[in-house]
């Protein structure tokens, strides 16, 4: 990924939405005329942003929410807020019973890494929002930003895959503005980003801001030394999860 010069200027930052909905466009012409898109709502930023930018992008009519709470869902509220505001159709599909049902069915003498469960609700909730999808003649969006995929901040197989990623080049900073200009209510465009999961927000379990990522990300600046080995590090330990799976092609010699 190359470093580009800082867009949160309003006006380069709108110049670039507008040619992202364009390409969102100009994607379902070629693959997939007519469908619908299908896309994860957790009530956060990244797919609130994502569901207001289809809007704009193909209509209401073909934006479709899928809320998966694993249970109870402290925040829900932020994501039936979203849907609401925003008029699309929504499912509500609760992914407790598959992620007992798989955590139950480990053998004794396997024990489920903490790591492993905390990964397992983002993989239920692909293949939901894929079974959906399926179901309605739809895209799924990817809902990730050009911060997280930085440093490999989403699971793999989870929310890490979709059919198309209208955010993948936003840092979370250009994300949270692009919702201010699409007009969407404050409370979702800056609630603490958190996955949900582990009871920590993303920031916590990352060890810097996404100011100063963001900041790193377009400039290469950072103030803090060891932040800055943290960053690199994660950056690449995780690029793995943005290539295209390695396989062997045999050499027919």
């Amino acid at each position: 990924m190359e470093k580009v010069a800082d867009t949160l200027n309003r006006e380069k930052l709108t110049k670039a939405m507008n040619g992202c909905i364009e390409w969102i466009r100009d994607f379902f012409e070629k693959n997939g005329k007519g469908c619908n898109a299908v896309l994860g709502i957790s009530g956060g930023k990244d797919s609130s942003v994502a569901a207001a930018i289809l809007v704009e992008a193909l209509g209401k009519d073909r934006v479709i929410g899928v809320l998966m709470p694993n249970g109870e869902q402290a925040d829900i509220d932020m994501a039936y807020k979203l849907v609401n505001h925003l008029g699309i159709k929504h499912y509500v599909v609760n992914i407790k019973d598959a992620f007992d049902g798989i955590v139950n069915a480990f053998p004794d003498d396997l024990k489920l890494s903490e790591q492993s469960r905390i990964n397992l609700g983002p993989r239920l909730r692909m293949s939901t929002v894929y079974a959906v999808s399926q179901s309605v003649n739809g895209r799924v969006a990817n809902t990730c930003n050009l911060s997280e995929d930085w440093v490999g901040y989403s699971t793999r197989y989870g929310d890490s895959v979709g059919d198309f990623s209208p955010l993948s080049h936003f840092t979370v900073q250009e994300v949270k503005e692009i919702g201010r200009i699409l007009g969407l209510p404050k409370e979702l465009v800056d609630k603490a980003p958190s996955d949900g999961l582990c009871g920590k927000t993303d920031e916590d379990n990352l060890g810097f801001t996404y100011a100063e990522l963001d900041r790193y990300i377009r400039t290469g600046e950072i103030d803090d030394e060891e932040k800055k080995k943290l960053i690199d590090r994660k950056h690449e330990m995780n690029l793995f999860k943005l290539d295209v799976m390695p396989s062997y092609v045999p050499k027919w010699e």
